[in-house]
């Protein structure tokens, strides 16, 4: 299937992948109508935006049978880590929300594919799956989106699906990057933990559109039924902080004893704990020192590698980040 002259239809289209899948869908020649209960996140794309919410499964149906979309793209979900809730209590949109998207495409005899996406927290990092359906969640948010992968296997939808499990994806229009990462390098603050090499696999956002846009047109003998994570090869988490650090400050990523770096963020744990705002912590010591490896060799051998190297997408990231950071209007959202 085709994406030029296709009708595709995005919840959560008004997030930081679906912007980006939005504007390069847009480019090559789709139909395009985002349903998500906020504003877009990039402003030139508010005509396509229908301010709805996906637990209104009765308006979510109506949408989509007046659009009549030839595929469905899920993105709509609750992705935070928030320990302190529920899969019930707090991660409903990702459970309930996903049974009224999948209850609208059995309704809407127009539509051919479905992509939902799910994410690697599935699994715990250093957890390899035997299969697509061993899940070994480490937090909420990673058991709501097991329960999710399992209820759209249950569905048996008429049309070939896909379930697509994004890792750590990165590029323009990244917000939380902007208020973490991206400024702590930029004022200097950025402190590497040591130089053992720590593997994460990470994924700039264009090259995971390309990789849905490749799932979307191949034959679906090679999709149907299947999970795909998307995301580049890995790499040592030093290499994607330099390749920033050289960008935002002309200078590479300074390294000290990992020793040193735990202190500082146990200091950090207490200063977050009297109600101030502090860059590291040990939660981010953790993720700084833990390699999370996931299974993208499988994706990038059936679809091949992604267009954009990684100092392209940084360069790219990073003139985003000079134009656009700081001159957006605050977003407005429905209460649907």
């Amino acid at each position: 299937m085709a994406i030029r002259g296709s009708r595709i239809l995005v919840t959560g289209g008004s997030g930081f992948i679906g912007t980006n899948l939005l504007e390069t869908f847009a480019a090559l020649g789709a139909t395009l109508l985002n349903f998500d209960r906020n504003e877009p996140l990039n402003p030139a794309q508010r005509s396509w935006w229908h301010c709805g919410d996906i637990m209104d499964g009765k308006s979510l149906s109506q949408v989509m049978a007046t659009f009549d979309p030839h595929v469905v793209i899920h993105l709509a979900a609750r992705t935070d880590c928030d320990e302190r809730t529920t899969v019930e209590a707090g991660y409903r949109v990702n459970t309930e929300g996903t049974a009224n998207v999948l209850m609208a495409v059995q309704e809407t005899q127009s539509v051919e594919r479905v992509v939902v996406t799910s994410t690697q927290y599935v699994c715990r990092p250093g957890y390899v799956p035997v299969n697509d359906e061993d899940f070994c969640p480490h937090t909420v948010y990673g058991e709501s989106k097991a329960r999710m992968e399992k209820l759209v296997r249950s569905v048996s939808l008429r049309c070939p699906w896909t379930i697509v499990r994004p890792a750590n994806i990165w590029g323009p229009w990244h917000m939380r990057y902007c208020r973490e990462i991206w400024r702590v390098i930029t004022r200097g603050w950025y402190l590497h933990p040591g130089r053992k090499p720590v593997y994460r696999t990470y994924g700039y956002v264009k090259n995971v559109v390309e990789q849905i846009r490749r799932i979307i047109e191949a034959d679906p003998l090679q999709t149907a039924g299947r999970v795909f994570y998307l995301g580049d090869a890995p790499m040592d988490i030093y290499q994607w902080v330099n390749a920033f650090s050289l960008q935002l400050t002309g200078r590479q990523a300074r390294v000290v004893p990992r020793p040193l770096v735990r202190l500082i963020a146990l200091c950090g744990d207490v200063v977050n704990a009297m109600g101030f705002a502090f860059p590291l912590t040990s939660s981010r010591y953790r993720s700084m020192t833990e390699d999370y490896i996931v299974p993208t060799e499988k994706t990038i051998s059936v679809f091949g590698a992604g267009p954009y190297s990684l100092d392209q997408a940084v360069a790219e990231t990073v003139r985003w980040l000079v134009d656009v950071e700081g001159k957006k209007p605050p977003r407005e959202s429905c209460n649907r």
